[in-house]
């Protein structure tokens, strides 16, 4: 590396350090994702709603973390079952089940912005979303209609949040306990609407809230709100144990692999980040070889051809016509051997046919060679219009085994 290189490598390491270093002491933004979770502490998480009724019901809690169908198989559940999510949306099994359970003097309490429609069908409720002109955005106030709290101003969640309602409700049956409407200059409800409920089942209820985030820790946690929280709960408290829902929760913890883990730390990933960096240019600028280059070092070429050539030539020059023949015909045999995979033991029929038949030759031509073959090897001498005769059947037979022929 040169020296130019390593000024301009220094300066890009020092420049990515500031950027990194700027970027982990960045305060991390809060997060409003509707978890409802009791193990979080964002704003809306149920930490401090868990801890309150943890204090208030003491050993009538229950916590489930199966789903509510899985639950209630166990005949010995007596009390109220409690749900608070973003979403909650049963499926026709576990709504039967749930309804099943009420009727025979249990509680459900479902805290949601929105339910799903086998619920709302099965109980004939109908909701909607409060929309205005008058001001942009929705800060939802909320009050209950109880005689005791009448004279209460309402609680404002000072955020802007969806003021969910029910625009339709079984008035014969079922109880209206609490209204809800829109902040525009003052602490007063100018539409009120549906928001809480009480819909009798038998011998047991449906509790149904529309504006979960009064039990998260943004609204418990801002001025007199528990108040406003205390007294929905204190519809629920006859002394019996109340099961808290963990399974239907937005933000329910699940597995998740270890690299996962390491990035949900801001500190974590940005050292993560740049060790896959400071790997990346080690690669770049170190990963090259560093040795001089090896010469190229050639094979030894074939002298097969030439020295035969050679050794030819010494024959055809001492006259041995028949050691040449006879040295033709071993290399004959053996390409018998190996090229038509044929024993070169016995010559007989079989053996002039097997030969004719996988090189291609006629029979005749087969036999009138392994006669002259023959021939050679039975006499002592052989003269030179014999060896290039044998030469020139061996050569055409080989041709037709090619098939060049």
């Amino acid at each position: 590396m040169t020296k130019l290189q390593k000024i301009f490598l220094f300066g890009f390491l020092l420049v990515l350090a500031a950027l990194v270093y700027t970027e982990a002491s960045k305060p991390q933004p809060v997060s409003w994702f509707p978890s409802y979770s009791k193990e979080d502490k964002i704003p809306l998480g149920t930490y401090v709603l868990n801890d309150l009724v943890k204090k208030s019901f003491n050993e009538n809690l229950s916590e489930k973390n199966i789903p509510p169908f899985e639950a209630l198989q166990d005949s010995t559940l007596k009390g109220t079952y409690f749900f608070v999510n973003n979403t909650i949306n049963f499926d026709k099994t576990e709504l039967d089940s749930l309804i099943s359970w009420a009727k025979k003097g249990n509680t459900v309490f479902i805290a949601a912005n929105y339910l799903g429609g086998k619920l709302l069908d099965t109980l004939n409720l109908e909701t909607s979303t409060e929309v205005t002109i008058e001001k942009i955005g929705s800060e939802p106030l909320l009050k209950l209609v109880n005689k005791k709290f009448a004279l209460q101003k309402p609680f404002h969640i000072k955020k802007d949040l969806s003021v969910r309602y029910f625009s339709k409700i079984d008035t014969i049956a079922q109880t209206v306990l609490g209204v809800s409407g829109r902040f525009i200059d003052s602490l007063k409800i100018k539409e009120p609407r549906i928001n809480f409920i009480k819909a009798p089942l038998g011998e047991g209820q449906f509790f149904i809230h529309l504006q979960p985030e009064i039990f998260s820790n943004f609204f418990l946690l801002s001025e007199e709100n528990t108040t406003h929280t205390t007294q929905v709960l204190s519809y629920l408290n006859d002394g019996k144990t109340i099961y808290w829902d963990n399974h239907y929760k937005s933000g329910k913890r699940v597995n998740i692999s270890p690299l996962r883990v390491l990035l949900s730390n801001k500190n974590f990933k940005w050292a993560y980040y740049f060790l896959l960096i400071g790997a990346l240019l080690f690669i770049i600028f170190e990963g090259r070889r560093k040795q001089r280059s090896i010469p190229i070092v050639h094979p030894l070429t074939n002298k097969t051809y030439e020295y035969t050539q050679t050794i030819a030539g010494m024959y055809l020059d001492k006259k041995e016509n028949h050691l040449i023949a006879k040295k033709q015909i071993t290399l004959f045999l053996e390409f018998i051997r190996t090229r038509l995979r044929v024993p070169t033991e016995n010559s007989n029929e079989r053996f002039y046919k097997t030969v004719a038949e996988r090189s291609g030759n006629t029979p005749e031509d087969t036999l009138k060679l392994f006669t002259f073959i023959e021939k050679i090897n039975n006499q002592n001498n052989t003269s030179k219009e014999e060896l290039l005769k044998l030469y020139q059947e061996i050569k055409e037979f080989k041709k037709k085994t090619d098939g060049k022929s």
